[in-house]
């Protein structure tokens, strides 16, 4: 074990980095260094770029940029750019889109775009002297953040409302402001967070004019202000509906036996946890893919749709089945802040490459789009699942994994892939046929 540490390490040039690196953690030194080096672009200029987006770069780490064409999104055509290195979750979305092609498509609609932030504070005193001077004070609030709105105002954004919120249920003398946003096109983290920040200013210095107040009442102390990852008014909605039996298009299972069965795999889901999180991964599969190729933030999705997850107290499944009057229909509701502007939208060329694919979409088409890639990868799971299990197609994905980390050459991956046709593939299987074969 080495313990050394060092300082200054920000300010030594990329190679300098990669030499302490290497000379700190590695054995072979040349093959580190060849492998980081690997990576980088041969153009300068681009590399340059992708260093900057953070802090201590030594190299790019790719993944798969992937496409699943031939989805209708309310009588649209779309091919969907996915980034993900996870095997079949492109296949299955892909499977699911030409599934639901002669199905009538997906449709979808967006509920609301509110984003919210908040600035916490504590207040020592009279509530009702608060609320007074929450009132007398709302207007400069708005006026002190017009020159941080005025730009997004023009574009159908800014600040929809303030509230006064009383916390102290939950903290003695906790209070917050509570803001809902719309941030049109943009994501809105920056534009929110400067927003918040300057009504904490301003909330702060003129409650030292404020006649109501004791003089210990003056001295409100902001503790924090930041924008909120949970959207749950930042809603899109994504469904897909057929006939029941046009839901079949499989000789083993009979059209309404897989609608019937289908259904209770996501009351399941909607009723079981440890079966839920699993549900819910699986769309979220489709949506970081989409969310990550696109350049938005895929922890803030996240966080904001497992927490919605569990908004009525316990973690459930977010799609829903039913059949009625002989029609099968799959749904889902989810929460999805996204930017089609700013951040890395404007500066990473595959990500505008993947925005141009999808035809420039604004936020709100973007939402859509990401919510189907959910919805159809869920419905290739819990389809996959109830039908000939999962192993089955995810283990076939997984052949290539394995031959390639044995080195397989092109001759030994076309008779493997012929040869486990017939057999059940396992890592063991594989490791034996690959043993077989070069002996």
């Amino acid at each position: 074990m080495h313990n050394k540490t060092i300082s200054g390490f920000s300010k030594l040039s990329k190679s300098k980095k990669i030499d302490w690196i290497v000379n700190t953690y590695f054995s072979n030194q040349d093959q580190a260094k060849t492998i980081l080096k690997q990576y980088w672009n041969s153009d300068e200029k681009l590399q340059q770029l992708h260093d900057e987006f953070i802090e201590n770069t030594i190299t790019n780490y790719y993944l798969p940029l992937g496409v699943a064409p031939n989805f209708l999104i309310n009588d649209r055509m779309y091919a969907i750019p996915m980034a993900i290195e996870e095997s079949s979750v492109v296949a299955a979305a892909s499977k699911a889109a030409k599934f639901w092609l002669d199905r009538g498509g997906f449709k979808t609609s967006v509920i609301s775009t509110t984003k919210i932030g908040q600035v916490h504070f504590m207040y020592r005193g009279d509530t009702t002297h608060l609320k007074h001077y929450f009132n007398t004070v709302k207007p400069q609030l708005l006026e002190a953040v017009k020159p941080l709105s005025k730009n997004m105002e023009k574009r159908g954004g800014g600040i929809q409302d303030i509230e006064l919120r009383d916390k102290t249920a939950d903290i003695p003398n906790y209070f917050q402001l509570h803001v809902s946003f719309g941030t049109a096109d943009a994501m809105g983290a920056n534009f929110i967070n400067s927003c918040l920040e300057q009504f904490a200013k301003t909330f702060k210095a003129e409650a030292l004019n404020f006649e109501d107040f004791s003089a210990e009442e003056q001295q409100i102390e902001i503790v924090m202000s930041i924008l909120s990852n949970y959207v749950p008014d930042c809603l899109v909605r994504a469904e897909v509906s057929c006939m029941v039996e046009d839901l079949s298009d499989s000789k083993t299972i009979a059209p309404e036996a897989f609608a019937n069965k289908f259904v209770q795999a996501i009351q399941i889901a909607e009723v079981e946890p440890f079966r839920a999180v699993t549900h819910n991964k699986g769309i979220m599969n489709g949506i970081d893919a989409v969310v990550l190729a696109t350049g938005n933030d895929f922890r803030a999705i996240e966080a904001g749709v497992h927490a919605y997850a569990s908004r009525n107290g316990a973690y459930s499944s977010l799609s829903h089945a039913k059949i009625e009057n002989g029609i099968f229909t799959f749904w889902m509701e989810i929460p999805l802040a996204l930017g089609t502007v700013g951040g890395l939208t404007n500066l990473h060329p595959l990500v505008k490459l993947s925005l141009e694919m999808l035809g420039k979409p604004s936020a709100k088409e973007l939402m859509q789009i990401v919510a189907v890639a959910g919805l159809a990868q869920n419905f290739a799971a819990i389809r996959s699942l109830t039908t000939t299990g999962i192993q089955e197609g995810h283990m076939k994905m997984h052949l290539m994994n394995i031959l390639n980390q044995f080195e397989a050459n092109a001759e030994e991956k076309i008779n493997l892939v012929n040869h486990f046709k017939m057999h059940t593939v396992s890592h063991s299987a594989v490791v034996e046929a690959i043993e077989k074969l070069r002996q």
